[in-house]
């Protein structure tokens, strides 16, 4: 039973891909890692993307409704590619390959980025400090770092939140409770980021250059990958446990075929199985509740 006790029961594993240990994986062990990879990667993004609209207005020379309607684009995108982050993560990859690969990609675009407004030839020629000629050739390399962020973006936005909660095995109750302090921790990183950029990065952009404004989101994001990379003994992994598409339909075709059975009495009758472990290879069982 002692030996029991050492390894998680909700199934999440090492990064060897043996069962967790409770005593060297997981819980506040690993979550600075995460909660400093996500501080900085909203830095990055924020940085970046908080004074864009006047980066395309002055640097590339497009006019004011061109300029929003381009970054209303890009920002749509950015919430679109989760979604395809979540399915390959959910199904395939796992949550902390996914965070690796996109990440990289990530830094791809902002390097990028940050290139196209300071490297001589790669950046447009301004006559003035406002006043600048972009071939099609620079502003096209602006928009593929853009859209590589954008890819990158979506593989972190679903899946950093997720990974930091399974860091905590819901069947240990000393677990479960921390729980919920990683989240208040986890959401005064994204808001100091936002401060920081929404703040330093814009002057930093509007009164010293925009190399330096968008260097700088770069090096944060570099730090975020550290940051991340860094946990890697440290974290516990959930298996990748097939398309979540597939079970939504098999919900739903259940729920047509069965729209008449009575819901139990019994509570415990409404469970998969009775063991702690779901049925669903790499998902939690969730128990019944009457709470929200």
């Amino acid at each position: 039973m002692e030996e029991d006790d050492i390894y998680t029961k909700d199934g999440t594993v090492d990064y060897k891909g043996n069962p967790a240990n409770k005593k060297t994986t997981g819980t506040w062990r690993a979550c600075p890692y995460i909660i400093g990879n996500e501080g900085c990667e909203r830095l990055a993004y924020y940085g970046m993307s908080t004074n864009l609209v006047l980066y395309f207005k002055h640097q590339l020379n497009q006019h004011t409704a061109t300029a929003s309607k381009n970054n209303q684009n890009w920002s749509g995108t950015c919430y679109i590619t989760p979604l395809l982050g979540a399915f390959l993560a959910d199904s395939y990859l796992g949550r902390y390959w996914t965070i690796a690969c996109f990440s990289i990609i990530y830094i791809i675009g902002m390097t990028l980025l940050a290139m196209s407004a300071s490297v001589d030839g790669m950046k447009p020629f301004c006559y003035s400090k406002d006043n600048c000629n972009p071939t099609d050739r620079q502003s096209a390399m602006t928009f593929l770092a853009l859209y590589l962020i954008a890819l990158g973006t979506g593989g972190i936005k679903p899946c950093v939140s997720s990974y930091g909660a399974d860091q905590f095995d819901d069947t240990d109750e000393r677990e479960k409770i921390h729980k919920s302090s990683f989240f208040n921790w986890f959401y005064f990183s994204i808001n100091i980021g936002a401060l920081i950029a929404a703040s330093v990065l814009v002057w930093v952009q509007t009164n010293v250059s925009w190399g330096w404004g968008f260097g700088i989101p770069a090096i944060a994001m570099a730090i975020a990958v550290g940051f991340f990379f860094a946990g890697t003994r440290l974290y516990r992994n959930q298996i990748p446990g097939g398309s979540p598409l597939t079970r939504l339909c098999q919900v739903l075709v259940a729920s047509i075929r069965k729209y008449n059975v009575a819901v139990p009495a019994d509570n415990s009758l409404l469970y998969e199985k009775a063991d702690a472990e779901s049925n669903i290879k790499g998902s939690r069982k969730i128990d019944h509740t009457n709470d929200l």
